[in-house]
């Protein structure tokens, strides 16, 4: 039930009987607090002697969270979307005012939004009356502004953004558990795209690259004297596994499919690799079977050094075995 959905999608709700659909409105996001229309004093105390005093300080609080929000109506938006709590009263008065709100939005997800969105992230609300719009507050939209529904939850879909290149990737999954395994292989995925797309070499996937790579180990080992030999042909052999855990994992006949192409690359089809479509060997050329060169690079540097940091160790310290207990209680 995954799929790759145009547009941002937001995971949060509009405000209480608040509008939500608009059409091309103006978007201001911010990073401000809007719940200080409530008495709350930390580290001070307050002595008042009635419970008038009390009401004037809280209407003192409100009148002044009125005069903020006063200043973000004064941009003439439609929709605010802050990454702190907003309150009951304020979000009345931007429920009177016709504004859709948002509250609460994680970091991220008002980063992402302000970069889709080509607008930025207020703090101040002063209206300027400068002729330079570059430092003016810059208000972001899109071609429109929903909620819909996925599955049970409901969420905000920001469809038709100005540079036309958000994407949102739905994942679903019968458990939490699967799902955390679903968003790792796809951030991991999303990583090597990007490394490619920054150094665009590729090399053929399939196991391919391993059987060369370990058929210049042997031949260079055959060549080598000492024990440095025996550590270039374990080398090797460890490359080899690469094929044949591609196939176990796919549950081919691991031994049958690695012998066979133990056999094409002696003979020069270095272009051979495990093919998932025939369960057999194939060229991967054909089929378009690619890896990002600087993740296989990195992941053989790692390995690598994984192995020096274990022959490194001499020895491994164990702690005794705790006695058994054998008293009767």
């Amino acid at each position: 039930d995954s799929f790759l959905d145009s547009g941002f999608i937001l995971d949060k709700n509009f405000g209480l009987s608040q509008k939500t659909v608009y059409k091309n409105p103006r978007i201001m996001i911010a990073n401000t607090g809007m719940d200080t229309d409530k008495i709350k004093i930390w580290g001070a105390r307050v002595k008042v002697h009635s419970m008038d005093e009390v009401a004037a300080i809280e209407k003192a609080e409100k009148e002044k969270m009125k005069r903020k929000v006063d200043k973000i109506l004064a941009h003439n938006i439609d929709i605010f979307i802050n990454r702190q709590l907003i309150y009951d009263y304020p979000e009345e008065i931007f429920r009177d005012a016709g504004v859709g709100s948002i509250e609460h939005a994680d970091f991220e997800g008002v980063e992402r939004l302000a970069r889709v969105l080509d607008a930025e992230i207020l703090s101040t609300f002063d209206k300027t009356e400068e002729k330079d719009e570059s430092r003016a507050h810059k208000l972001g939209t899109c071609a429109s502004v929903q909620e819909i529904m996925i599955g049970e939850d409901t969420v905000i879909k920001f469809d038709g953004v100005p540079k036309g290149e958000a994407c949102t990737i739905v994942l679903r999954g019968a458990s939490s558990h699967l799902l955390a395994e679903m968003e790792r292989s796809i951030h991991d995925a999303v990583c090597i795209l990007t490394q490619t797309i920054r150094d665009s070499k590729v090399v053929l996937g399939g196991g391919c690259t391993e059987m060369l790579m370990a058929q210049s180990v042997s031949a260079a080992a055959l060549k080598q004297k000492g024990k440095e030999a025996l550590a270039m042909d374990s080398f090797a052999r460890a490359l080899r596994q690469i094929p044949n855990i591609l196939a176990d994992n796919a549950g081919f006949d691991s031994a049958e499919i690695v012998t066979e192409l133990r056999s094409e690359h002696a003979q020069g089809n270095h272009w051979m690799g495990v093919c998932m479509d025939t369960a057999t060997v194939g060229d991967m050329r054909k089929y378009g079977v690619t890896e990002s060169y600087k993740s296989k690079l990195q992941s053989l540097t790692s390995a690598v050094e994984a192995a020096e940091m274990i022959l490194r160790v001499d020895d491994i310290v164990k702690c005794a075995p705790r006695a058994r207990d054998t008293g009767r209680h």
